[in-house]
This record gives C-alpha cells, sequence and structure tokens, in this order.
C-alpha cells in the first residue's frame, strides 16, 4: 500500500514504530535524506522542492517515507514553518556526511579539483546592515560559487525561539536562548543626525532636553521587534513624529528634513547628514550572527559565515566610525 502523502500545512499522524527492534537500514532510501535537509535549511516544503527541482508533494511523501522506515517524526510545523525534531536533527547531523559526498563524487567525475558548493543559502538581515554589508558579501560569494543561490531576506525583527525559514541571521542585539547557535558578528554606531536645510531653518538642539522641541525620527514604537531599539531606553521621554518600520525611509525623511533621525552612522553618513550631540547620544548595539544548528557545518553556510566577517572586518571604520564623537560644526546660513 502506497504511503500517504503529507498535505502541506497539516500535522500527520505520527508515523508507526518497527514493530521487532530498531528499523532496518535496508528499508532506508538514502536519497529520502536529501530531502529532509532541504526542508530542515529552508522551513518550507515548497521551498525545499524548489531546491530540490521537485514539487512539493514530492518531498512530502519522501519525508513520510522515510518517517515510517525510521518509525519516528522527523519535522514538525511550527508558526515559522516546518523545523526539525530532536529524532529529525540527529538524523539530519549523519545525513549531511551522505550529502557532502555525493558532492565530492560529481566533483570527481568532473574534473573539479576544488569542491563546489550547490544549492541554496537563506539569509535574514535587518533592512539597513543587509543592503550595505550583506549584500556585497553574498555578491562575492556568488562570484566565486556560480552553482550557489543566494537568498536575502530583510527584516529588523527579533530573532525566532524556534527558528525556520533561514539558514544563516543577523539580528540586532543579542538573541535569547534559542535552538540557533549565535556569535556576535560586530557592533555599529547610532546617532543623532539632521540635514543642513532642517538646522538652517530649526537650528541644533543644545541638549538632550532640547531635543523634545524638535521632531524625532525613527522606528513605529508599537510595531518594533527588537528591544534593543526601544527609544525609551536611550532618549526616555523623546516620542517620534515621523516613524517607519524600514530604516531607509527614516533616513530619506531626514535628508528631505522631516525631522532629527536616530539613525546608524554607516547610513547617516552616506546620506551626509550632520552628526548633532554626539557626546549625549552615542549608542552602540550588537549584531548577532546566527545559525541554524543543522545548517552549522554545511560547506556553503560555512562560506557565507566567513564572507560576512570579512565584510565587517574590513569596514569597521563605517560601523563604528572614528570621528563620530566629533561636535558639529555651525549650520549653513539659510537661503531663504
Amino acid at each position: 500500500m502506497p504511503s500517504r502523502t503529507r498535505p502541506v500545512g497539516d500535522d500527520p499522524e505520527p508515523p508507526p514504530r518497527p514493530e521487532h527492534g530498531g528499523p532496518d537500514p535496508r528499508a532506508l532510501r538514502a536519497d529520502d535524506l536529501r530531502y529532509l535537509l532541504a526542508v530542515a535549511r529552508t522551513g518550507r516544503l515548497v521551498s525545499a522542492a524548489d531546491a530540490l527541482g521537485v514539487d512539493h508533494t514530492t518531498v512530502s511523501r519522501r519525508i513520510t517515507a522515510l518517517e515510517k522506515s525510521l518509525g519516528v517524526r522527523l519535522i514538525e510545523r511550527g508558526t515559522e514553518g516546518w523545523g526539525l525534531t530532536d529524532a529529525g536533527r540527529s538524523v539530519a547531523d549523519s545525513a549531511r556526511a551522505i550529502e557532502d559526498a555525493l558532492v565530492r563524487v560529481v566533483d570527481a567525475v568532473s574534473g573539479q579539483d576544488a569542491p563546489s558548493l550547490h544549492g541554496t543559502v537563506r539569509v535574514s538581515a535587518p533592512d539597513g546592515f543587509g543592503t550595505v554589508f550583506a549584500t556585497p558579501a553574498l555578491a562575492r560569494v556568488r562570484r566565486r560559487h556560480p552553482r550557489l543561490r543566494v537568498e536575502l531576506i530583510t527584516a529588523t525583527r527579533q530573532l525566532n525561539l524556534r527558528p525556520a525559514g533561514f539558514d544563516l541571521a543577523l539580528a540586532i542585539g543579542r538573541p535569547p536562548r534559542s535552538r540557533l547557535v549565535t556569535e556576535h558578528l560586530t557592533d555599529y554606531a547610532l546617532g543623532l543626525y539632521a540635514a543642513d536645510e532642517y538646522l538652517a531653518r530649526c537650528g541644533p538642539p543644545g541638549s538632550v532636553t532640547e531635543l523634545r522641541e524638535h521632531p524625532l525620527i525613527f522606528y513605529i514604537d508599537s510595531m518594533l521587534q527588537v528591544g534593543d531599539l526601544d527609544i525609551e531606553r536611550h532618549l526616555p521621554g523623546v516620542t517620534p513624529a515621523f516613524s517607519s518600520t524600514n530604516v531607509f525611509a527614516q533616513v530619506e525623511a531626514t535628508r528631505l528634513g522631516a525631522g532629527i533621525g536616530v539613525l546608524p552612522a554607516f547610513l547617516a553618513e552616506r546620506a551626509l547628514l550632520r552628526r548633532l550631540l554626539p557626546d549625549e547620544v552615542d549608542i552602540r548595539l550588537p549584531i548577532t550572527l546566527a545559525v541554524r544548528r543543522e545548517a552549522v557545518t554545511h560547506p556553503a553556510v560555512r562560506v557565507v559565515r566567513d564572507a560576512l566577517h570579512h565584510e565587517v572586518a574590513h569596514r569597521t571604520a563605517e560601523l563604528l566610525p572614528a570621528d563620530s564623537t566629533r561636535e558639529p560644526g555651525p549650520p549653513p546660513s539659510s537661503s531663504i
């Protein structure tokens, strides 16, 4: 009797355990392990199917068959997609060696001296950092490994306790304990910035107290998912007058003279904005690099991780400018 296909979004019945002893290795299909690894990396049956060049019903059917052979549940559905169970993680850790061996076989018959990178690596990062720092790193990886697909998801949000849908994530702040393997990537500076036109029209604030008399530009408090960016932590009693979930919109609003922005130095200085009250407001926040445990040893993930470290190491001056504490010069006189 053929195995039942798992509907997308449905929780299947737990697979039956073998009646006598443990699973029979002869009943296992090694190729089914590739489907498990693809779901582990993407968190989506459809995305896994796309990476493998099949349809999602095939992915579901093959994983169901693998679960039946092993007698254990390997994946479970969460709020962010499909993730591995404890048993699934153990199986995936062992399966990666088989996958790597298959890649080496392909490289051997194609005459390649160095192992090539295949498949898809998905990276999640904040809007600003993802665009300015992750994108160049990923582009460099793609030039060296043209058969590798890279996907970048940008959103300023907290890391999930039960991660799904990415291989590697960059996040602002230090994440809570989770199933992710995390490390500190870099720090970056934020400060108060304004356009010359705004300063000519309204004048600069002389203190943090006077800042309350100026319109502030920052994130929408009720929609902010990163505690380290809570404006009350850094500027108590100051309420933004112009808010956006997108840091590039905040930079543009500041550039157009809508108010004073609390902005990352690496974006504000690119926009030629003027730094204000550097001694009073000099915010330093960490960027955490996190990898799904089942993806830590994957060669492509390791290459992307190394590329990100290289990028920030060679561009520290943008993240933490040496002159970030300089006093702003006098604002230009108004032409009006």
